[in-house]
């Protein structure tokens, strides 16, 4: 995981419950998430602790 940037990382794990992918892929995004302290951008530039509602 440590190859993709924060940005990258962020929008991948939306793309990734926007296409309802695999569970198990959506999770260790969401982990590596959370281990990195990132906050997941909501609507009009806010944002939001990461969820797993997926």
């Amino acid at each position: 995981m440590t190859l993709l940037n924060d940005d990258m990382l962020v929008e991948t794990y939306q793309k990734a419950v926007e296409l309802k992918l695999d569970r198990e892929f959506i999770s260790l995004l969401l982990e590596e998430i959370h281990r990195r302290n990132l906050s997941l951008p909501i609507s009009r530039g806010e944002y939001a602790e990461p969820q797993q509602n997926y």
